[in-house]
């Protein structure tokens, strides 16, 4: 039982001593070819290029030259020659001792001056006056005309009257005088108190009775004008 193990180590040994001698008799022999190979040597010739053939330009004439210009021809001027005008001969006369001839001078007929028109001056008839505006009314058919033109509006106020109680009661009476501004058309455009009956309230009630009867018919015509003025009385008695 333990002859086993002593006889593989000596195996053992025994491989490892062959091996050890193999390794030493191969290594001498080996050799390592370390060396480079030769280097090739090229040989390059350069040849420089050859220059290029010359080529042959044809040959350029040379542009013509201009003409000279011709000499101008200046055409000659001969010169004018001018007359020289011969004084002219001075004539002498001699002196004659005839008598010296008479002429008759013809004899000129009389101007007869005539005096100028003399101007006429054209009369203008003045054309007749205008006939005098008629004579206008007197002053009496004035006065009768405002007389009966004042009644008549009297008439048209009284049918408008209304006496204050108050006046009644306390017996208050008299006479209001109202003046009136009119119209031509009898429109009223002022009325006012012209004399008062002395009761405010009387006065008062008189302008309210002009008030509702206006408009008033239209003046006469012997009154008609754009304006005018007339006074109305208005009585407030007891009965």
């Amino acid at each position: 039982m333990h002859a086993a193990p002593s006889q593989t180590l000596a195996w053992a040994v025994v491989i490892s001593v062959v091996l050890h001698l193999s390794a030493a008799l191969y290594l001498p022999n080996f050799q390592t070819d370390t060396t480079e190979p030769p280097l090739e040597v090229l040989n390059i010739q350069i040849e420089a290029p050859k220059a290029p053939e010359p080529v042959e330009s044809p040959a350029i004439e040379p542009p013509p030259l201009p003409e000279p210009p011709k000499p101008k021809v200046v055409p000659k001027i001969e010169p004018k020659v001018v007359p020289v005008k011969k004084p002219t001969p001075i004539e002498t006369f001699e002196p004659t001792t005839s008598a010296p001839e008479v002429v008759d001078e013809p004899i000129s007929a009389p101007v007869m001056s005539v005096a100028p028109a003399a101007d006429v001056t054209p009369v203008i008839t003045a054309p007749p006056p205008p006939p005098p505006p008629p004579p206008g009314p007197s002053q009496a058919d004035l006065d009768a005309a405002r007389r009966g033109y004042a009644e008549r509006l009297a008439r048209a106020i009284a049918q408008h009257k209304k006496y204050p109680r108050v006046a009644q009661m306390r017996g208050w009476q008299g006479e209001v005088l109202v003046d009136l501004k009119l119209n031509d058309r009898g429109v009223v455009l002022e009325s006012r108190i012209e004399r008062s009956s002395g009761y405010e309230i009387l006065d008062k009630q008189a302008l309210e009775m002009v008030a509702k009867a206006a408009p008033f018919p239209p003046p006469p015509d012997i009154l008609k004008s754009s304006v005018f003025n007339i006074q109305v009385p208005v009585s407030f008695k007891l009965e």
